[in-house]
């Protein structure tokens, strides 16, 4: 299924409109970029981008991902802060073992 770092993946390079420069942004390699937007693609049957020698632009579907992929990017950074502001810390003091 789609993950949610391939969706960051993706949106990064949706926004840079390159996966070299969405690998630089992301202190991945090119082809990590490559492999979630190939990922991507199968799941979704269907392509994301149009690639040229400029770079890369999304299809109609990229940006329907693109616009859904950051709502659930955001809802997923604010669900992790509110689990972290409800929760109790986890101690992780390895000099007490």
């Amino acid at each position: 299924g789609m993950e949610l770092e391939q969706i960051k993946i993706f949106a990064a390079a949706a926004d840079a409109g390159s996966f070299s420069k969405a690998a630089a942004r992301l202190y991945v390699s090119h082809s990590t970029v490559s492999r979630a937007v190939s990922a991507l693609e199968r799941e979704l049957g269907t392509r994301l981008f149009e690639r040229d020698c400029r770079g890369v632009v999304p299809t109609r579907a990229g940006k329907a991902l693109l616009e859904g992929g950051k709502a659930l990017l955001a809802e997923a950074d604010f669900l992790k802060q509110r689990v972290a502001e409800k929760g109790e810390k986890i101690c992780t003091d390895t000099a007490r073992r």
